[in-house]
C-alpha cells in the first residue's frame, strides 16, 4: 500500500465521510431513510473455505429502517479501470455474507442483509469497466441463470463542479483537492475545510486530512520543495498564505515541464498503437482475407491494451467477429 492509498482510506474510516459520500453523490430514494447516528464500521478481512485469506477494503454498516445496510467501499488507485472489478464485487459480497452466516450473526430463516458495493477511482483516465457483473459472462442462451450484481462507481475525475456544488460538504472538497489545484484554489478549499471540521467532534478526521494533504496534495503541489509538516488545517491555511506567489509561479513552471513531458511520452505511445494496429490489420487479413468497414473502423479507433486482447483471441478465433466481435453494435 503507497502512502497516498493508506492516508486517503483512512479518510474513508470516518463516518461523516461515508454520510457525506451517501447524501451528497448517492441519488436514490433510500438514502434519506438512513439512520446515519449509526453507522458502524466492522471487520473486512475473510477467509475463504481454502483457508486463502482474502481482505477486503472498508466495510460499513448502517440501519436502514429495520435493517443493517452494509456499505462496502473499495477505493482504487489504479491508473486504469479494472475490467474485472464487478467480478471482485461479488466475491467480496459473497465472502461478507458467509461471514455472518458463520459468525450466526445471520441465523436461517431470516434473509442476508442488502449491501452496497462502491467503488471510489481517482485514476487520471475515465473509469471504463462494466459495472454489472452480468455484463462480463457470455450469455449463450441462458441469460436468466447469470448472477446479476451492481456496484456504485464514484469516478473522482469526472464529478463537475456543478455537482461538486450541489453535494458541498466534505467529501465534495476533498475530491476538489485531488484535482491537484493551483495554490490559490487550494488554499479557498482548505479554508473551507477549516471552517466545516472546526468542531471537536471532527477531531480526529481532521488530523486524518492534515496527514494526507502533508504527505500527499502539498507534495504533488510543489514536489521538489521541502515543506515542514502541519499539526492542523488552520497550519496548511498560515503556511500557503504566506507562500502561495512563490508556489504558483514553481506549480506553473512544472505544470509547463510536466505537459511537454507527457506530449512526447503521448507521441511515443500514439506510434506505439498504430504500429500494434497496423500488424493486427495484417495477421487478420491474411486470416480472413480484405476486412470489411466495420472492422476497418474498430480497429481505428482501438487503444494498445485492445489491440493486444484481439491478438490473443486470434490464435483461436474462427471468424473475424470473434476476434473483434460482433459486426452490429
Amino acid at each position: 500500500m503507497t502512502m497516498h492509498d493508506g492516508s486517503y482510506k483512512h479518510i474513508f474510516s470516518h463516518a461523516p465521510i461515508v454520510e457525506d459520500l451517501l447524501r451528497g453523490f448517492v441519488h436514490e430514494d433510500w438514502v434519506s431513510q438512513i439512520d446515519y447516528g449509526s453507522l458502524e464500521k466492522v471487520s473486512g478481512s475473510y477467509v475463504t473455505d481454502d483457508l486463502r485469506e482474502r481482505e477486503d477494503d472498508i466495510i460499513w454498516r448502517v440501519r436502514l429502517e429495520d435493517d443493517w445496510l452494509y456499505i462496502y467501499l473499495l477505493i482504487e488507485f489504479q491508473s486504469r479501470s479494472d475490467p474485472w472489478m464487478a467480478l471482485r464485487i461479488l466475491v467480496y459480497t459473497g465472502l461478507l455474507y458467509q461471514d455472518l452466516v458463520k459468525s450466526g450473526q445471520i441465523v436461517a430463516p431470516n434473509r442476508l442483509p442488502p449491501t452496497f458495493p462502491v467503488v471510489i477511482y481517482n485514476g487520471e483516465s475515465p473509469w471504463r469497466a462494466a459495472c454489472e457483473v452480468a455484463e462480463l459472462i457470455e450469455p449463450a442462451g441462458l441469460s436468466a441463470w447469470r448472477p446479476s450484481q451492481r456496484y456504485f462507481l464514484l469516478d473522482e475525475g469526472r464529478v463537475s463542479e456543478p455537482e461538486l456544488a450541489e453535494a458541498d460538504n466534505t467529501l465534495a472538497e476533498i475530491i476538489r483537492l485531488e484535482a491537484s489545484p493551483e495554490p490559490e484554489a487550494m488554499r479557498q478549499i482548505i479554508g473551507r475545510l477549516t471552517q466545516r471540521l472546526r468542531e471537536p467532534r471532527y477531531d480526529s478526521l481532521r488530523r486524518a486530512l492534515v496527514v494526507w494533504i502533508n504527505r500527499v496534495v502539498l507534495k504533488r503541489l510543489v514536489p521538489a520543495e521541502s515543506i515542514p509538516e502541519a499539526t492542523e488545517l488552520q497550519e496548511i491555511d498560515t503556511m500557503l498564505a504566506e507562500r502561495v506567489v512563490e508556489w504558483t509561479e514553481k506549480w506553473k513552471r512544472e505544470g509547463l515541464q510536466q505537459g511537454r513531458q507527457e506530449g512526447r511520452q503521448e507521441g511515443i505511445q500514439e506510434g506505439r498503437t498504430q504500429g500494434e494496429i497496423a500488424l493486427l490489420r495484417r495477421q487478420l487479413t491474411r486470416r480472413f482475407g480484405p476486412l470489411p468497414a466495420w472492422a476497418e473502423a474498430r480497429l481505428a479507433q482501438a487503444s494498445t491494451d485492445q489491440c493486444e486482447a484481439w491478438a490473443d483471441r486470434l490464435l483461436e478465433a474462427g471468424s473475424l467477429e470473434d476476434v473483434l466481435g460482433s459486426s452490429v453494435e
